[in-house]
């Protein structure tokens, strides 16, 4: 099946009966022996947060956003992509599509799309408008879930690809963050007829040991960054990509457990003075969380990581234009000269002044400014 189906979200009553039901039957552990997020997301926090999540959140208020949005699915190779798609009220508008990482979902990009697709009506030209596609990637949000191996990164950029074929656009761009940015990295090597350039929110590179010889700020402030990283901030990838399954059964069974999971990243990940809820909201948290727990995708996004956690090892060059933002409370660090290796027509390179791995979600103002900013170089 090629044909694109309106998708209406009308989450069943007793699924939220089922939800809370199941936090209140939760057993909790003790507290942390520290008092910081050293040891993983603390019980004080994430007991906050689950309860307003059983209390006052409204998921309602979510799936009608989402459906005000315009949601579809297609199958491609035999799984249900899930997407938002708007179109621009201006018609030189160019095709956008914005893909997500882990553990987002579409509701990273909810706050650009409107400036980005009716960019008049929020301070910007009509000549920077976009046409913009957002697809849940397959094992995530409310898209299908892959039940063979297989569907890496470097497939999901040839199913992108085929989605804005069937979409009917013929010139698009790409833009992408976490494994967006990997996505969207491995669609410019692919070339994709009709894709004219990308933008990235995470630099995609592969130092060698002599570029950490260099004692110059920006590679040491880049090592130390990557030393960080794996010492501290990386056990959950360990995890994701050599045992997703056995993870996942906790992350499906026991929405206290997704949320502690999840919650952990959206605080060492975003621009934050010591709290997530300092970049993010609750709703804006939850209604993620949500898009993980309402369809069941925690082993199946996790499994993302056991199919192309070497991906960015296998990255061809991109000899399209690229242009890339980096973020200061980005997870890692890589110097514009490691990152040309693999973008080798570099069209755009700009260091924002705040904002984190979430980019579009903490920094609505900022990523549309720097999306607009790009491809403008390259319309």
């Amino acid at each position: 099946m090629t044909a694109i189906r309106p998708f209406h979200l009308s989450i069943a009553e007793e699924q939220l009966d089922d939800l809370r039901r199941r936090i209140a039957m939760t057993r909790w552990p003790e507290r942390e022996t520290v008092n910081d997020w050293s040891q993983g997301t603390p019980l004080a926090a994430l007991r906050d947060l689950i309860r307003y999540w059983a209390g006052d959140y409204d998921w309602r208020r979510c799936e009608t956003r989402l459906n005000l949005f315009g949601q579809y699915l297609t199958e491609i190779d035999g799984v249900d992509i899930h997407f938002l798609h708007v179109r621009s009220p201006h018609p030189q508008a160019m095709p956008l599509i914005l893909t997500h990482g882990w553990p987002g979902s579409v509701i990273e990009f909810m706050e650009v799309i409107a400036p980005l697709t009716d960019p008049v009506a929020h301070g910007g030209r009509a000549e920077d408008a976009f046409h913009v596609v957002v697809p849940s990637l397959p094992g995530y949000g409310f898209s299908g879930k892959p039940f063979a191996p297989g569907w890496g990164v470097e497939r999901i950029g040839q199913a992108w690809a085929e989605l804005m074929r069937r979409l009917g656009y013929g010139r698009w761009f790409a833009q992408g963050g976490d494994w967006g940015a990997i996505v969207t990295t491995v669609m410019g090597g692919q070339a994709p007829e009709g894709l004219v350039g990308i933008h990235t929110n995470m630099p995609v590179a592969r130092p060698t040991r002599e570029d950490y010889a260099d004692p110059s700020p920006e590679v040491t402030a880049a090592k130390e960054a990557g030393q960080k990283y794996k010492a501290v901030d990386s056990g959950y990838s360990a995890i994701q990509s050599t045992r997703p399954q056995t993870i996942g059964y906790g992350l499906v069974d026991s929405p206290v457990a997704l949320a502690g999971w999840l919650y952990e990243k959206m605080w060492s990940w975003t621009d934050n003075r010591g709290s997530p809820l300092d970049a993010l909201s609750m709703d804006a948290i939850l209604d993620n969380v949500m898009l993980y727990w309402l369809p069941a995708t925690g082993a199946s996004a996790a499994r993302l990581y056991w199919e192309s956690f070497d991906a960015i090892g296998r990255s061809q060059p991109v000899h399209l234009p690229a242009g890339v933002t980096t973020f200061p409370r980005e997870i890692t660090r890589a110097p514009r000269k490691w990152a040309e290796r693999i973008l080798q027509n570099l069209v755009y390179w700009n260091d924002a002044l705040q904002g984190g791995h979430f980019a579009a979600w903490e920094q609505p103002d900022i990523f549309v400014e720097e999306v607009r900013s790009c491809f403008a170089l390259m319309r």
